[in-house]
């Protein structure tokens, strides 16, 4: 029984490395380790948050192809990464790049958490301003004043 379970231990830690299939490797290792370095930074467009390198989808098979033809062909990896971005747009990038256009993913976060704590900082502070308001005590006057108006009138 424990063999079983180390066997099927080691069968399922190697799953993530059978993606990339023999068929797609480059016989040049400098080259191979280039494309996994930049297949592990391109989102698989089928997985969504899944590397090319990891899924097993047709989609980032066809990906990892693409990448290491641009590099068999002399591309550096800035240029390999740039063509896969202008033809799946800047979301096949698992880390989105700080651009204009990309400010408000990168800040929003951080700015709501802010005004979010601000405004609980703000009502909490209130709350404790209110409740510490005391009643004031009538003055001898005016309870004699409430007294009368308490009593039952005999008209």
């Amino acid at each position: 029984m424990r063999l079983l379970a180390a066997l099927l231990l080691v069968v399922l830690s190697v799953l993530p490395a059978l993606a990339v299939r023999p068929d797609e490797m480059l016989a040049d290792k400098a080259l191979e380790a280039r494309a996994r370095a930049i297949s592990a930074g391109l989102r698989c467009l089928v997985c969504q948050n899944q590397s090319i390198e990891d899924s097993d989808a047709d989609l980032a098979r066809d990906l990892r192809v693409i990448v290491r033809e641009r590099l068999t062909s002399g591309d550096t990896d800035k240029q390999a990464v740039d063509y896969i971005v202008a033809r799946y747009g800047e979301y096949v990038l698992l880390n989105p790049v700080v651009a204009p256009h990309t400010l408000l993913l990168w800040f929003a976060t951080p700015v709501v958490l802010l005004v979010g704590g601000a405004g609980i900082a703000f009502a909490v502070r209130r709350k404790k301003s209110v409740a510490v308001v005391a009643p004031m005590a009538l003055s001898a006057e005016e309870q004699a004043a409430l007294d009368d108006l308490e009593r039952p009138s005999r008209r």
